[in-house]
This record gives structure tokens, C-alpha cells and sequence, in this order.
């Protein structure tokens, strides 16, 4: 997998149908990717990475963004309103972050991880609960 930086460690990401593209500094470059299991999550399947509030800047199609809140209503799930490609959300559990969908970062793709820590989302921190509960593997067989 190549995450391509610029001089400041910025990466360039963009939902499926390019009408949202952004930039982002990732808080742990591609350590800190995991996947979660409350019901959200569990539908969409992605995998993603942590950048700080002020590391995401949304440089074309802010207009092609959708958001969407359940539940407690303080996570924010942002998707591009053509194509439906989740981009990014403000977490729950550190409102401070955001988690990046690793498929819409240049050069990288969910398949790129042989392993990937699943958090406990059913049972959020915020809540008593949360932790580490899994490991979703992906072993390539051919090509």
C-alpha cells in the first residue's frame, strides 16, 4: 500500500464519484485503522484511520455532502450525496477526531490490511463498555 504525503503530510482522498475531495493528516498515518461493530458500522464495513478535527479540509464538493446522526446524535457520519461513498465521521468516543474511510485515501485500500482491530461499538466507551473485541482478517488467494 502507498499513502502518498505531501510535504506537510497531507494525503489527498476523494469519495467514488469525485464530486468530494479532501485532504488529510492522518493522527497515526495508517496505525491507528480498525473497524467497528455497532450497527452502523457493521452495514457499511469500513475500514478507517484517525486524523485530528483540523486535519481534514474539504477542498471541492462540501455542497455533495450528506450528514447523518443516530442514535445520540454526537457522532456525525458525512457521505457524498451522488455516489453514497462514506467519507468521514467526527467520532463519539473522541469528538476531537475524525475517522477516514481508508478506501477513499489515495493509494490505499481496505484489502491492503491483513488485519484489522474491530472496537467494540455495540457496547460504546461513552457507555461502560468498548475495548478491542476482534480481528477481521483478509487473506489474498490469487491476483
Amino acid at each position: 500500500m502507498t499513502l502518498t504525503l505531501d510535504a506537510a503530510g497531507w494525503t489527498r482522498a476523494a469519495c467514488h464519484c469525485g464530486a468530494v475531495r479532501f485532504r488529510v493528516r492522518l493522527a497515526e498515518g495508517l496505525e491507528s485503522a480498525r473497524r467497528c461493530d455497532c450497527s452502523l458500522c457493521r452495514m457499511r464495513g469500513a475500514v478507517a484511520v484517525s486524523a485530528g478535527l483540523g486535519d481534514i479540509e474539504i477542498l471541492d464538493g462540501v455542497e455533495a455532502l450528506t450528514e447523518y446522526r443516530f442514535n445520540t446524535g454526537t457522532a456525525r457520519h458525512f457521505f457524498c450525496s451522488r455516489c453514497g461513498i462514506y467519507t468521514h465521521h467526527q467520532r463519539r468516543s473522541n469528538p476531537n477526531q475524525y475517522g477516514v474511510n481508508v478506501a477513499c485515501l489515495e493509494g490505499v485500500s481496505p484489502f491492503d490490511f491483513a488485519e484489522v482491530p474491530v472496537n467494540d461499538g455495540r457496547h460504546h466507551p461513552g457507555d461502560g463498555g468498548g475495548g478491542v473485541i476482534g480481528v477481521l482478517r483478509f487473506e489474498r488467494t490469487r491476483g
